[in-house]
């Protein structure tokens, strides 16, 4: 038998995450050589650019998620484990995983992890302001946000009123101006006519930025233009406002203290804790690494995309965390692996380099309202509301999502409504979070089954 005609073993590549980097990893490469294992320990992948809908009310979760299994199911050389990853052995090529006895070797291991969020060394600030990164994130957002609205209507109390109807959003990048333009439209478009004894229009929304603009990774033209935009719905801005501490229900900043109902995080993210495991020296942000085809410069044969890698790229230039990015780079490294094994050839030295080609950055601020940078072309206003509706139905998976998504856009644009504002995980004595109030109010009745009684809501 010929070298030729003996049989060759198939590769074995894992893939860790199934967000934008893992998922398009897996879709994009295709070798008969090859068998990929995708481990996640969600069993959807999620359309983070639309998640500060889902907790402001506009969309409901199944439209921005999809099943794995769904995704990847016509390939056929791709396995699902939805398990967690507790370990990378990476010098005998091993993944430690929670569920399965044995670690699951590998011939390649391509880490998309993504990130979390940073709360810069105060892990206790995340109990009192949530951020966004996960659907269980969202979803605890719109709770806090819904039963805000509806404790204030039955207190009596005009400052805790007050308190309920003040909303907080800490950081002024793409997630903290979004957050706070559609908190702004849910409670003076969406709720305005909803309620009888307070005033969602008075809700008062305050977005809080440790920097001097917005918004600062777009020109200042744009940044100013959105800054606009925000105070035109009704958002307060502060600016050169570093927090010093947050409580529950209180942000402290150096010369102010905000009582808010509601305090939402949207200030910094950093790399999933699992790349400590991989016992290589980290950025201060707790991000790897790599060489600039992707790859860690102790282990040729692992790769970091999306999030969680840190490189300047073949020519020079730093890749943002971004999906966009995050998809180029999750190409590269299939296009490589791909050559790599079929060539059967040795992990060689000379890959070619990632160039990341920087197609432009949107941020929506609320109804037709939005600013969009894509080289020298500046568009602001409508024109960039309407790019930025176009290319997230462009990237959304699904034919489904993508109907579903278009037509609840639809109607909440002609009718002014939002049809994701169900309150649900109550229990039967009807359990909202107290408040101290007037003794005399039905608040104290609540108070006493808040003793007794745990629950959840959506």
């Amino acid at each position: 038998m010929s070298l030729l005609d003996k049989p060759i073993r198939k590769k074995r590549i894992v893939v860790l995450g199934a967000g934008f980097a893992g998922l398009t990893f897996c879709r994009r490469f295709r070798s008969e050589f090859a068998e990929i294992i995708l481990i996640d320990r969600q069993n959807h992948h999620l359309f983070q650019p639309l998640l500060y809908q889902v907790a402001t009310a506009g969309l409901s979760m199944p439209e921005i998620s999809r099943p794995i299994r769904s995704i990847l199911s016509r390939r056929k050389n791709v396995t699902v484990l939805m398990d967690e990853v507790t370990g990378i052995d990476a010098e005998n090529k091993q993944v430690i995983l929670k569920a399965q006895k044995e670690p699951l070797a590998f011939d390649y291991l391509v880490i998309g992890l993504g990130a979390q969020n940073d709360y810069f060394g105060h892990p206790e600030w995340e109990a009192h302001a949530p951020g966004l990164k996960s659907l269980d994130d969202a979803i605890r957002i719109r709770q806090n946000l819904l039963l805000a609205f509806e404790q204030a209507e039955i207190t009596e109390d005009p400052e805790t009123q007050r308190r309920l109807l003040t909303i907080a959003v800490i950081g002024g990048g793409p997630t903290g101006v979004e957050l706070a333009g559609a908190c702004a439209e849910l409670a003076r478009v969406i709720l305005r006519r909803d309620f009888r004894r307070i005033d969602p229009e008075k809700t008062k929304i305050i977005l809080i930025e440790a920097g001097d603009r917005i918004l600062s990774a777009f020109d200042p033209e744009l940044s100013a233009e959105a800054e606009k935009q925000l105070r035109r719905l009704g958002v307060n801005i502060l600016k050169n406002e570093p927090v010093q501490s947050i409580s529950k229900e209180q942000v402290v900043l150096k010369d102010l203290t905000i009582q808010a109902g509601t305090i939402l995080w949207g200030a910094g993210v950093r790399g999933n804790p699992l790349a400590a495991k991989l016992g290589i020296e980290l950025d201060s942000k707790g991000r790897i690494p790599v060489r600039a085809d992707c790859s860690l410069n102790q282990h040729r044969n692992i790769f970091a995309v999306g999030d969680i890698a840190t490189l300047k790229d073949g020519l020079g230039q730093p890749v943002p965390t971004v999906s966009p990015a995050a998809m180029q780079m999750a190409n590269h490294v299939a296009r490589i692996i791909r050559d790599e094994i079929e060539c059967r050839t040795q992990i060689t030295h000379n890959r070619p380099s990632f160039v990341y080609n920087n197609k432009g950055s949107m941020a929506t601020i609320g109804r037709a309202a939005a600013i969009a940078q894509m080289g020298r072309l500046k568009l602001k206003g409508y024109s960039a509301w309407l790019a930025w509706l176009f290319v997230h139905l462009i990237f959304l998976i699904g034919f489904r999502n993508k109907a579903f998504v278009l037509l609840q856009w639809a109607w909440s644009y002609f009718t002014y409504g939002s049809g994701s504002r169900v309150i649900s995980g109550m229990d039967r004595t009807f359990r909202i979070k107290p408040f101290a109030v007037n003794p005399a109010s039905r608040v104290d009745e609540l108070a006493q089954m808040e003793n007794q009684n745990t629950g959840s809501g959506i």
